[in-house]
C-alpha cells in the first residue's frame, strides 16, 4: 500500500468526491490556499468542515480589519500632540490632517469591494494588511522632524485611508464564507471588531507615547517619541499579514457583482439610505476623529494633567460606546423596525447636540463627556438600524419596481447596496471635521457647526419618516 502523501491526498480527495452526490461536490483544496466547491448552504459540508474554516477566516479578518481602523484613526490623536512636538499648524491645517484619512478611506471602499473577487480574500487580506505599513512608518518619519512640510504630512495622513478601505474588502470576503442564517452574526462581529480599532487607537497611542517619553527623556513630553504612534503598530501588522498568509483561504466562487452595483446605483433608495448612513456612520467616524481635538481645544486642562497627552485617552470612550451600541441598534430594529429606530436615533442625536450647545458655556468637562457619549451611542444604534434596513428595503422596492423579480436579483442588489452605502456613509468622516474647522476659523467657535449638525439630523429624521414610515409610502408596510 502506497504511503506517498501526495497519492494519499489525491486518493482522499477522490474518495470524498465519489462519496458526495454529484450536486454537492466535496471541497477541493488547491495550491495557494484556494478552495473549490465552497457552499455554506450545504448543511453536510458546513457541519463537516465548512464552519471551522469560516470561523478561522473570520478571526483573522477581524484582526486585520481592526488594525485597519487603528491606522485610519491614528491622526485623530496624533494631531493633538503635534504642537508639543514642535509643529506650527493652524486650525484649518489640523482639521485637514484629521479629515484626509476619511476622505481617502471612503473613496477606497469602492474599489476595495471588488478586490476579493479579483485576487482572493486571503491574498487581498495579506496585501491590504501590508499596505498599512506605509502610513504607519510614514507617520513615524514625518512627526520625528518638526520641519516636515504640511503637504508631506497631509499626503501621509491620506495614506492612512488604506485602513478605511479595508472594511469594504473584509466585509465582502466574509459574506461568502457563511450561510444566510449566520451571515448577520458573522458580519456583525466583523464590523464591530473593526470599529473597536478606533477606540483602541485613541486609548493606546497617547499612553504609549507618554510612557516612551518618560523612559527616554525622563519627562512627560512628546518630541521625537511621537513617532511611536506609528511604529507601535508595525509588529501587529506583520502578524496580521503572516496570519492571513498561513491561516486564511481564497474561495474560487467569490465573484464580484459589477452588474449588481450598477443596478443598485440606479435605485433611488440607495441614495436615500446612503444619505441616512452619512448621518449615522458618518457621525460615528467623524466625531471619533475630532473628539480628541475638541477635548484639547475646549478643555485644555484635561490634556495636560497626569501623564500629559495620555489624559486624552478618555477620547477612546466615544468610539468604544459607538462600536458597542451598534449591535443593539440591529437588535432593536429586528423588534421594532429599522425605520423607527433610525428616526429615534436622529431625534436623540439632535436633542443631545442641542444640549451640548446649551452646556458649553458651563465648561464642565464631565457633562461634556457624558453628552458626547450619548451622541456616540445614538449614532451607533443608528448604524445598526440603518444597515438592517438595507436588505429589506431593496428586496421589497426592487420587487415593486420589477414585478416578479427573482430572489437572486434582489439578493445581488442588496449585497451591492451594502458595499456602496458603506462607502458613501464614510464621507461623513471627512465632512464633520471640515465643518468644525471652518466654523472655528470663521467664528472662533464650534457652535455654528453644531447647529448645522442639528439641522442635518432633523432633515434626516424627516427623510426617514417620509420614505419609510409615512403611511402610503412605497415601503411603509414592509417592516424596514
Amino acid at each position: 500500500m502506497s504511503t506517498d502523501p501526495q497519492i494519499t491526498a489525491r486518493a482522499g480527495t477522490a474518495e470524498r468526491t465519489t462519496a458526495a452526490p454529484a450536486s454537492r461536490p466535496s471541497l477541493d483544496f488547491r495550491a495557494g490556499r484556494w478552495i473549490e466547491h465552497w457552499n455554506p448552504e450545504d448543511a453536510t459540508q458546513w457541519e463537516r468542515e465548512g464552519r471551522a474554516i469560516a470561523r478561522r477566516n473570520l478571526a483573522w479578518s477581524i484582526f486585520a480589519e481592526f488594525l485597519g481602523f487603528v491606522v485610519w484613526q491614528l491622526w485623530s490623536i496624533v494631531v493633538v500632540s503635534l504642537p508639543a512636538a514642535g509643529f506650527k499648524f493652524d486650525t484649518s491645517q489640523a482639521f485637514w490632517l484629521i479629515s484626509m484619512p476619511s476622505l481617502v478611506g471612503a473613496t477606497l471602499r469602492i474599489p476595495y469591494t471588488f478586490m476579493v473577487s479579483r485576487f482572493g480574500g486571503r491574498n487581498w487580506t495579506i496585501v491590504s494588511a501590508l499596505l498599512l505599513l506605509i502610513p504607519t512608518v510614514g507617520l513615524a518619519v514625518c512627526v520625528a522632524n518638526p520641519s516636515t512640510p504640511f503637504w508631506a504630512m497631509l499626503a501621509v495622513a491620506g495614506l492612512a485611508g488604506f485602513g478605511g478601505g479595508n472594511f469594504a474588502s473584509s466585509m465582502a470576503n466574509i459574506t461568502f464564507f457563511f450561510p444566510a442564517k449566520e451571515k448577520g452574526w458573522a458580519l456583525g462581529l466583523n464590523a464591530a471588531g473593526g470599529n473597536l480599532g478606533a477606540a483602541v487607537s485613541q486609548l493606546a497611542v497617547p499612553i504609549v507615547v507618554s510612557l516612551t517619553a518618560v523612559v527616554v527623556t525622563g519627562a512627560a513630553g512628546t518630541g521625537s517619541t511621537l513617532a511611536m504612534a506609528g511604529l507601535m503598530w508595525v509588529p501587529f501588522i506583520v502578524i496580521a499579514a503572516f496570519g492571513a498568509w498561513r491561516r486564511m483561504d481564497n474561495l474560487s466562487n467569490a465573484k464580484g457583482d459589477l452588474a449588481g452595483s450598477l443596478a443598485a446605483l440606479r435605485e433611488p433608495h440607495l441614495w436615500v439610505v446612503a444619505f441616512l448612513y452619512i448621518g449615522t456612520f458618518g457621525s460615528f467616524i467623524g466625531f471619533g476623529g475630532v473628539f480628541p481635538k475638541l477635548i484639547h481645544d475646549i478643555f485644555p486642562a484635561y490634556s495636560s494633567f497626569a501623564l500629559g497627552p495620555a489624559a486624552l485617552s478618555l477620547a477612546f470612550l466615544g468610539p468604544l460606546v459607538g462600536s458597542l451600541s451598534r449591535p443593539y441598534g440591529g437588535r432593536l430594529a429586528d423588534r421594532f423596525g429599522g425605520a423607527r429606530i433610525t428616526v429615534a436615533s436622529f431625534a436623540t442625536m439632535a436633542v443631545v447636540t442641542l444640549a451640548l450647545i446649551a452646556t458649553l458655556p458651563v465648561k464642565n468637562f464631565w457633562l461634556f463627556l457624558v453628552l458626547f457619549l450619548a451622541l456616540f451611542a445614538a449614532s451607533g444604534i443608528g448604524n445598526g438600524s440603518t444597515y438592517r434596513m438595507i436588505p429589506v428595503i431593496f428586496a421589497r422596492a426592487s420587487r415593486a419596481a420589477r414585478a416578479g423579480a427573482a430572489p437572486s436579483y434582489t439578493a445581488r442588489l442588496s449585497s451591492a447596496a451594502l458595499g456602496l452605502i458603506s462607502a458613501i456613509g464614510a464621507y461623513g468622516g471627512f465632512a464633520i471635521p471640515q465643518l468644525l474647522g471652518a466654523s472655528s476659523t470663521a467664528t472662533g467657535s464650534y457652535v455654528p457647526a453644531f447647529y448645522g449638525f442639528v439641522g442635518a439630523y432633523v432633515l434626516m429624521l424627516v427623510v426617514s419618516w417620509a420614505c419609510y414610515l409615512r403611511r402610503g409610502s412605497t415601503v411603509a408596510r414592509m417592516g424596514a
